[in-house]
């Protein structure tokens, strides 16, 4: 009987994404694995959502992986690859490929795979008990090219080499200092806390968000910067495609003119 599962749940243009392995810690399965990728390619495909907040169940984010699968497919080249390549990075690569913003709610053990998905968040929020790690250094194996790029992206390579080469664990607190989390809170107080910023993050300007988030992914690319020519004007590229297509939207209307008749917007 399968237990691993991740789940969705959408109210108020909010996005519940729940990693559940109950006594497990929450470690990701190779089932789960498929399903963050499709939760996440289903939130992608809908214009309702407007924030997405990924957290753990039963006060832990996500240990890693399951472990107890490892022997059925470690040991062979095709197969190791395979996971990693495939079911893994697709599940990574849908998170990253989200232009929705997503908002991680981290309690308890952020390591190895959670670690990573954490890593694929917009914004991170963590409570003072979080515990952040790769110690795959003491089951015998090294993390995954792609998947130790966007660790050392996201976490810095100083804390991505302590993590990965001396197996080091940090708590919530050092990886504030060193810009990984943008808050950390008392265990109590992190769910209201990520809520909040949720819910106001929801009635932000829907279109405005998704297009930060292309622009960011596009800077981040390969090349590090965003190569769009300044001077293109309408007969060198078709207007659907410039990054200024927003132009004539209703939501960009209403952003303006209800600044301007000092009113509170409402983006629909």
């Amino acid at each position: 009987m399968r237990t691993g599962r991740v789940e969705l749940a959408l109210r108020d243009g909010i996005a519940q994404v729940r990693i559940v392995h109950p006594g497990k810690f929450n470690a990701m399965s190779r089932a789960m694995w498929h399903e963050l990728r499709s939760v996440f390619e289903q939130i992608q495909g809908r214009d309702d959502v407007r924030c997405v907040v990924l957290q753990g169940a039963d006060g832990h984010f996500c240990a890693g992986g399951d472990i107890s699968e490892y022997p059925s497919f470690r040991f062979d080249l095709e197969r190791l690859r395979d996971f990693h390549e495939s079911e893994v990075w697709g599940g990574l690569q849908a998170m990253l490929d989200c232009d929705v913003a997503i908002v991680a709610q981290i309690q308890g053990n952020c390591m190895g795979a959670g670690l990573e998905m954490a890593c694929c968040c917009d914004i991170r929020l963590a409570s003072t008990n979080a515990r952040f790690g790769a110690p795959i250094a003491h089951l015998g194996f090294p993390m995954a090219p792609r998947e130790a790029q966007l660790v050392a992206r996201e976490l810095g390579t100083a804390s991505a080499r302590a993590m990965l080469l001396a197996a080091a664990v940090l708590d919530a607190p050092s990886l504030q200092q060193r810009g990984f989390l943008h808050q950390v809170h008392d265990d109590e107080e992190l769910a209201l806390q990520v809520l909040t910023l949720a819910q106001r993050m929801a009635a932000l300007a829907p279109q405005a968000a998704r297009l930060n988030k292309q622009t960011l992914r596009a800077i981040a690319a390969p090349g590090g910067a965003f190569a769009w020519p300044v001077d293109a004007g309408a007969n060198d590229i078709e207007a659907a495609h410039s990054p200024y297509h927003y132009a004539p939207s209703a939501e960009h209307r209403e952003g303006i003119e209800a600044f301007l008749n000092k009113r509170k917007p409402v983006f629909k």
